[in-house]
């Protein structure tokens, strides 16, 4: 196994220093630190390990993961530099040239997806609430049946503070956690805000923005869940949406099941897309919050703006929400309130 993470780490290295362009480079990072590169390949691997096995490879894993992001690091500084002084020898600035005067600024897409969103749930008797961005491990992890070293948490990779003792929240589930041990049942509450995940790509962001939503009283059953959901999506899609839930796995939720919704390309073939995850709550979560579970049940869902952005406009990589060009938010502002027109 050391050799094989050694072998990792030095044809990575080599293929970092080789990079020519941040595009070539990105898309490097993504290959080797994401979701499904060679190195969280093996980190999910640590949970049939012995624990002194499971504590030298995590370690060894750790090390050069580090390693390679500080070469992508220093390769991406060397390629920025290089398109800077590449564009500030190519290009002129007129100084001369009047002002551009000021704009009547609107709400960027992904705040008014999400406050549309808020808005339909609002409808059917959700309350927002919120949470701190940054987070202890408990409330992140532990409380939500993400015990330590489990397999699950191999698919969150963080971004730790404070020595480690705090992480910035990679779900708004914490924010569920709270509600329910400052409050008592019934609760029907959605928690929008910030996440962050070590993941990058044209359908991913180190930073994004996800909603999730619980109702916990006495004899919620399935059938609510899928009923309440059903419902938002014909809102926000303002048509019937088919759905199809899929049986899948999250720690705090059991059964646990994916939302796909079936769509039409532009050459008229149809197919079914992920959309969103939900379950009813787990037992183990009742517990860690002091609640019954023979007394009362839940649900919970959740869902990312980005992706329901993307879906709601007809964007295809999640970037450019990010980039902060005028020409491509301009475009939004046509959409209205945030009961605007469909896409």
């Amino acid at each position: 196994m050391t050799s094989d993470i050694e072998s990792i780490q030095s044809e990575a290295l080599a293929a970092i220093d080789a990079a020519q362009d941040l595009r070539a480079l990105d898309e490097l990072r993504v290959a080797e630190l994401g979701k499904k590169g060679r190195l969280t390949a093996i980190l999910k691997t640590l949970g049939g390990m012995e624990p002194e096995q499971r504590k030298q490879v995590g370690g060894q894993v750790n090390q050069a993961k580090a390693a390679l992001q500080q070469a992508i690091n220093a390769r991406k500084d060397a390629l920025e530099r290089a398109e800077i002084d590449a564009k500030l020898s190519s290009e002129a600035i007129d100084v001369t040239l009047p002002g551009r005067g000021i704009e009547p600024g609107t709400l960027h897409p992904l705040r008014r997806t999400a406050e549309r969103i808020s808005a339909l749930f609002g409808s059917i008797g959700f309350e927002v609430v919120s949470g701190p961005e940054i987070e202890d491990d408990w409330h992140n992890f532990e409380a939500l049946n993400f015990p330590p070293e489990h397999p699950a948490r191999a698919m969150h990779d963080t971004f730790w503070v404070n020595g480690g003792s705090h992480v910035l929240r990679t779900h708004t589930s914490p924010v569920q956690v709270r509600t329910m041990q400052a409050r008592k049942p019934p609760l029907r509450i959605i928690a929008p805000g910030r996440v962050y995940r070590c993941d990058s790509d044209r359908t991913h962001s180190p930073m994004f923005h996800q909603i999730e939503g619980l109702y916990v009283a006495e004899n919620v059953s399935f059938a609510d869940l899928k009923s309440d959901l059903q419902q938002f999506l014909s809102l926000y899609f303002e048509r019937e949406v088919e759905t199809r839930f899929r049986p899948s796995y999250f720690p705090f939720t059991e059964p646990s099941c994916e939302v796909d919704i079936r769509y039409e390309d532009l050459r008229g073939r149809t197919g079914w897309m992920e959309i969103l995850g939900c379950g009813m709550v787990h037992p183990n979560v009742f517990k860690a919050v002091g609640l019954d579970p023979e007394a009362v049940t839940g649900y919970a869902f959740g869902m990312g703006v980005e992706r329901m952005a993307m879906l709601r406009y007809g964007v295809d990589d999640l970037r450019l929400f990010f980039d902060n060009d005028t020409r491509f938010l301009k475009q939004f502002s046509a959409f209205g309130n945030v009961f605007g027109a469909a896409a």
